[in-house]
């Protein structure tokens, strides 16, 4: 009887600490691999709003093999429709911007930008557990998109104090839904 008690305590226990860590509005402050393990993206609370930034490429210059001519450069975001913002590095820009914690496990009212496709969606943000963030890219509605799972990079804890960003940076639209997995 004891050990049954024991046991159902532990499963309680077990079944509550991702709800109980997400009441933290700032549980998805740190670093973050994205799906493929290509990219790391540190998200940060701005202004009372979320944000994420790529802060680490794999591959951040252009293969021999770029169809257009660009191998051995730094990856850029050349799919921007607004021609004075295709030569912006893709390491280093916002990818995400503008989310608010609904409660719970769930960030929403951000968006998220493509720079392959040089499109932005609407995205929102639910934590798994600590260290499992499913994003997902959508248009219109959130039936309509792609889901894609980020894993916190081990030895990057959350922070207790996020940075502050500024203004102009919170409503940068140069990010990588890309990056998030494939398309």
């Amino acid at each position: 009887m004891r050990i049954a008690s024991i046991i159902f305590g532990l499963g309680i226990a077990l079944l509550l600490t991702p709800a109980i860590h997400a009441q933290n509005p700032d549980a998805v402050v740190g670093k973050w691999w994205n799906q493929e393990k290509e990219a790391q993206i540190e998200i940060y609370a701005s202004e009372g709003k979320y944000c994420g930034k790529i802060v680490w490429l794999k591959e951040p210059n252009y293969p021999a093999n770029d169809p257009k001519g660009m191998a051995g450069k730094t990856r850029v975001d050349r799919e921007n429709p607004d021609p004075s913002k295709k030569e912006r590095p893709i390491l280093g820009m916002d990818l995400l911007w503008g989310f608010t914690h609904s409660g719970g496990n769930l960030w929403e009212g951000g968006n998220i930008y493509d720079p392959r496709e040089g499109k932005t969606y609407k995205c929102k943000m639910t934590l798994e557990t600590p260290d499992h963030l499913k994003v997902r890219g959508f248009m219109g509605i959130s039936l309509i998109g792609k889901t894609n799972d980020w894993t916190r990079v081990k030895g990057y804890p959350q922070r207790d104090h996020p940075r502050k960003a500024s203004s102009a940076s919170l409503y940068r639209r140069s990010a990588s839904f890309s990056y998030l997995g494939e398309k």
